[in-house]
């Protein structure tokens, strides 16, 4: 564990030392921009989640799950703050393409060679509602963080949403076997260290691919180390089974969106940069929600 814990500080330095540095000054001028349609994404990416191609995301819906709507009041204020930002804070920022593109293409084989058939497999001999089950246990377990960063964010209905699911399907929901909180309409507060950054001002910084990893970008990598080392279970469950248990999940997470991997494959064909542009537009717009 200290061998880990040291690798994951140095890849944590590492990445901050990239995010500070200065972006290259673009430029176009305000009538470019303002004429530019090319980059435009489809807006029903933000609406759903779009597959890695790599690996599953983490924010795997759970299916009859819910999300706190919000106020009327709250989305005016919020929207009046999306108007006045400028079209280039909503720029990608992929200076590491050429890398990235290599580690999406070496992950999406993965996939299709090696996780898509376990996925397959496993799907075929787990019944859906066991499937389901398992996705609810490995969101149950997660809560810690959750509460943390929307205390973090000053969300302090949302950390009371969080801990009152968790203690209703830690007992009707028999250790969270069952989204007990959710069929009583407490609904989920999503909430992670790097959405708590960008929430503070902080930047995205460049996009990056990883293999074995889910798309992210610095500042989320940043996250997610800050996540795990505020995760209880981290320090209670030895390295090689904590990995065993984040290949399950992923494997179980991978038979569940089977059906979202399928549709993407067949309807896009610049999987690469459909992948950024979703996941960077979700993450904005989790960011403003």
């Amino acid at each position: 564990m200290t061998r880990w814990r040291l690798s994951a500080c140095t890849f944590a330095c590492v990445l901050i030392m990239f995010s500070t540095a200065p972006a290259p000054v673009r430029a176009q001028d305000e009538s470019e921009r303002a004429n530019t349609t090319d980059d435009t994404t489809d807006a029903t990416l933000l609406n759903c989640p779009v597959p890695a191609a790599s690996a599953p995301t983490t924010d795997l819906g759970i299916p009859g799950e819910r999300t706190q709507p919000e106020c009327a009041e709250g989305a005016a204020i919020r929207y009046e703050s999306d108007a006045a930002r400028e079209p280039a804070e909503l720029e990608h920022y992929d200076p590491w393409e050429a890398f990235n593109s290599k580690a999406f293409e070496f992950n999406r084989r993965m996939d299709k060679y090696a996780l898509k058939p376990v996925a397959k497999g496993w799907k075929t001999v787990v019944p859906a509602p066991a499937q389901a089950m398992i996705a609810n246990v490995f969101d149950h377990v997660n809560v810690v963080p959750r509460v943390v960063n929307n205390v973090l964010q000053g969300n302090w209905n949302g950390a009371e949403r969080e801990l009152s699911r968790f203690l209703l399907n830690s007992t009707a929901g028999v250790g969270g076997l069952f989204d007990a909180a959710t069929d009583s309409h407490i609904t989920k507060s999503p909430a992670d260290f790097g959405q708590t950054l960008g929430k503070w001002g902080i930047g995205p910084g460049p996009y990056l691919v990883v293999p074995f990893m889910e798309p992210l970008t610095v500042r989320d990598g940043i996250g997610k180390l800050v996540d795990r080392a505020i995760d209880p279970l981290s320090y209670v469950v030895p390295l090689i089974p904590a990995l065993s248990l984040t290949a399950g999940k992923r494997i179980n997470e991978r038979a569940l969106s089977n059906e979202l991997f399928m549709d993407f494959d067949n309807s896009v064909i610049d999987a690469y940069s459909a992948v950024r542009d979703g996941y960077l537009q979700r993450r904005e717009h989790m960011l403003n929600e």
